[in-house]
C-alpha cells in the first residue's frame, strides 16, 4: 500500500524535481547482495546517507533522495535487507528489523558497507550526515554510537533507546532527533532518556517533538501522515544541512 501511495505522489512533483538522474547500485556486503540508490547533482557534493524504514528500500526513500539532489546534495540510499528484499507484511518487517535488532554488528557491517560503496561511487564522506526514517532513524543512532566519522546523525521517528551495553561516548557528530509527541511506538520516555544520555556524555545535539504527529508521521499519503509536522521538520532538516555541510 505504501509503495502505491508513494508512487502515485511522485507522479504529482514537477518535473524540475526529477532532473537529476538516479541510479540502482548492485553491491556486496560479507558476501551478501545488497541494492541501493545513489544520486547526485555535481562531482563531490555534499553527502547524505540515507536509510530506509522497514518496509525496505522503496519510493518513498527514492523520492526523498531526489528532494535533496535538487536542493544541491548528493544522497546514497543504503539497503540493509538484501537485493530484491522488501517486504509487505507486517509479520516479515518484524522479523527482518527483529534480526537486525538482535545482531547490531550486523547491522553495523551493512551500514558501513553501504557508505563504503557510497565512497566508491565518488560520494563525499568528508562532507556528510545520515539521515534516516523509523527503522532507518533507530539504524542511523546505532551508526552514531559505533563512532562513524560523520558530521552528524538525523533520526525521523525513529527508535530512541540505547542498546543495554551500548553508549555514545564514541560519537563523532551532531544528533538532530525529531519525533512525534503521540507516536505510540517510541514514548516519550525514550525521548528523554536520549536526551539525558546526550547531555551527560555532552554529545551535541538538538531533540523537537511535534504535538499530535504520531510514529511516521513523515510518510506522504499513509493515514500518519502529518503536513504540519512533516513541513517543520523538513525545514528544520534542509536548514541544518545548509549551516552543516559545505
Amino acid at each position: 500500500m505504501k509503495s502505491l501511495l508513494i508512487i502515485l505522489s511522485l507522479l504529482l512533483i514537477p518535473q524540475t524535481a526529477l532532473a537529476f538522474q538516479g541510479q540502482t547500485v548492485d553491491y556486496a556486503v560479507d558476501g551478501q547482495p545488497f541494492e541501493g540508490y545513489y544520486v547526485s547533482p555535481a562531482e563531490k557534493a555534499p553527502l547524505v546517507f540515507l536509510v530506509h524504514d522497514w518496509d525496505g528500500l522503496t519510493g518513498y526513500e527514492i523520492q526523498r533522495a531526489d528532494m535533496l539532489a535538487e536542493l544541491g546534495y548528493a544522497v546514497f540510499a543504503v539497503d540493509l535487507f538484501g537485493k530484491g528484499v522488501r517486504p509487505d507484511s507486517v509479520d516479515e518487517r518484524k522479523r527482518l528489523t527483529g534480526e537486525l535488532y538482535k545482531d547490531r554488528a550486523a547491522m553495523r557491517a551493512r551500514l558501513m558497507g553501504g557508505l563504503n560503496q557510497a565512497a566508491d561511487l565518488g560520494a563525499n564522506l568528508s562532507d556528510a550526515v545520515a539521515m534516516g526514517y523509523c527503522f532507518g532513524g533507530t539504524a542511523v543512532l546505532e551508526l552514531a554510537r559505533s563512532g562513524a566519522v560523520l558530521k552528524a546523525f538525523v533520526p525521523f521517528h525513529g527508535g530512541l533507546a540505547t542498546p543495554e551495553g551500548q553508549d555514545y561516548k564514541a560519537t563523532k557528530g551532531f544528533i538532530l532527533v525529531f519525533h512525534g509527541t503521540a507516536d505510540a511506538s517510541v514514548p516519550l520516555t525514550q525521548f528523554a532518556a536520549l536526551a539525558d544520555e546526550l547531555e551527560g556524555t555532552g554529545v551535541k545535539h538538538e531533540m523537537i517533538t511535534y504535538g499530535g504527529a504520531p510514529h511516521a508521521f513523515t510518510v506522504f499519503g499513509s493515514d500518519r501522515y502529518r503536513k504540519d509536522a512533516d513541513e517543520k521538520s523538513w525545514a528544520r532538516f534542509t536548514a541544518f544541512l545548509h549551516d552543516t555541510l559545505k
